[in-house]
C-alpha cells in the first residue's frame, strides 16, 4: 500500500520539468547568473559566470545554458539545474551576442573585436566555420526555416544575410547608425534591425528576390531627449502581432504594432533597458534594466508593467527555460 503513492509521486516528478518557470540573467559588472522563479518572481540563486556575461541562451531540450563570457574570450556552458560549468566552447575575442540553430546545434557567435562570426559545433566543440562579417558585429538572428544566418555590425551599420549551408554572405543591407539587434518575424516575411545611435528599427521584406528595408520605426516620448531613445532589444509575439523593443537610456519599452508597424504605446521601465525574452507561454516578457539593477516585468496581454525585481549588477542578457 505504500509503495503506490511513491510511484505515482515518482511519475508526477518525472512529468514536470525540473527548469520550468526559471528565468536566467546575465549580469555583465557583477560577474554573475541570477536566477529568478517566474511563477514567484523571487530571486533564488546567482551563481558566477566568467567575466563580464552578456549574451545568454539555453538548448532546446533546457539542458545546457550558454553564457558568452565577453572578457573572457570564451562562452561558457552552465547546467541549468546546479549551476555547474560543463565546459567551455572556443569563440573569437569578446563573443557579445550569439543564436542556436533550432535543432541545438550548432551555435553561431558574434565576435565583437574580431570582425566574425565564428561558427561552433556545441558538441563536439569544432569550430565549424569562422566568416568575415563587418566591423564591431554583434546582434545574432536565424531565419524560421533556419536558412539564413543575420549578423549586424555595429561600425559597418549593415545587416549581414549568411547562408547556413555554405557560410557564404549573400545579401548586405545597410541600416542606421550602430545596429544592435536582429529578430524575425515568426512568418519569416520580415526582419526588425534596431539602430542604437540611429533611433529608428529597421524594418527588411523579406519576401522579394532580395531583402530590402520597408519602413524605418522612429520614436518620440515626450519629456525624454532625442538622444536618449536608443532601440537595442526586439521581441516578437508569436502570433507577430506585437513587437516590443527596448530603448535604452530612454528606459521605456515601445509596443508596436506588428501589421502596420506604428508605435502604439511606451511601457516607462527601469534604467537602461537592454534585452528581453518571453516567458514560454507569452504571459510576461522580461526587460533587463541595466543601471537600476532590475529587471522588470510586463503583462503581454495588458501590456502594462507589473513588477520590479533587483538582480546582480548591471543586468545585460535574459534568457527563460523552455517548458
Amino acid at each position: 500500500m505504500t509503495m503506490l503513492p511513491a510511484l505515482l509521486l515518482s511519475a508526477l516528478l518525472a512529468a514536470t520539468p525540473a527548469l520550468a518557470n526559471k528565468v536566467f540573467v546575465t549580469n555583465e559588472r557583477g560577474n554573475t547568473v541570477t536566477v529568478l522563479d517566474s511563477t514567484t518572481w523571487e530571486r533564488i540563486a546567482d551563481f558566477p559566470a566568467g567575466n563580464r556575461p552578456r549574451g545568454i541562451t539555453m538548448s532546446p531540450d533546457g539542458k545546457e545554458l550558454y553564457v558568452c563570457a565577453s572578457d573572457d574570450d570564451t562562452v561558457r556552458v552552465f547546467d541549468p539545474e546546479s549551476y555547474e560549468e560543463i565546459r567551455t566552447l572556443p569563440s573569437g575575442p569578446d563573443p557579445e551576442l550569439f543564436v542556436l540553430h533550432p535543432s541545438g546545434n550548432p551555435l553561431y557567435i558574434a565576435n565583437e573585436d574580431d570582425n566574425l562570426v565564428t561558427v561552433v559545433d556545441v558538441a563536439t566543440r569544432e569550430v565549424l566555420a569562422e566568416v568575415p562579417v563587418g566591423v564591431e558585429p554583434e546582434g545574432m538572428a536565424i531565419s524560421p526555416d533556419a536558412k539564413v544566418i543575420i549578423n549586424t555590425s555595429e561600425t559597418t551599420n549593415m545587416a549581414h544575410f549568411i547562408d547556413a549551408a555554405s557560410y557564404e554572405i549573400t545579401h548586405n543591407v545597410l541600416v542606421d547608425q550602430r545596429p544592435r539587434y536582429a529578430e524575425f518575424t515568426r512568418d519569416g516575411t520580415k526582419l526588425y534591425v534596431s539602430s542604437e545611435i540611429g533611433g529608428t528599427v529597421s524594418v527588411i521584406d523579406m519576401t522579394a528576390a532580395e531583402p530590402s528595408v520597408m519602413k524605418k520605426i522612429t520614436f518620440e516620448v515626450p519629456g525624454v531627449l532625442p538622444e536618449w531613445l536608443q532601440p537595442v532589444g526586439v521581441k516578437i509575439t508569436a502570433d507577430d502581432s506585437r513587437v516590443f523593443v527596448a530603448l535604452g537610456p530612454a528606459n521605456r519599452v515601445a509596443v508596436i504594432d506588428g501589421r502596420t508597424d506604428e508605435v502604439i504605446d511606451y511601457l516607462l521601465v527601469g534604467q537602461r533597458v537592454w534585452q528581453m525574452a518571453f516567458t514560454p507561454d507569452e504571459a510576461f516578457l522580461i526587460t533587463t534594466n541595466g543601471n537600476s539593477n532590475d529587471v522588470s516585468i510586463i503583462d503581454v496581454k495588458a501590456e502594462k508593467v507589473v513588477k520590479s525585481v533587483q538582480v546582480g549588477e548591471q543586468p545585460w542578457g535574459v534568457v527563460v527555460a523552455p517548458n
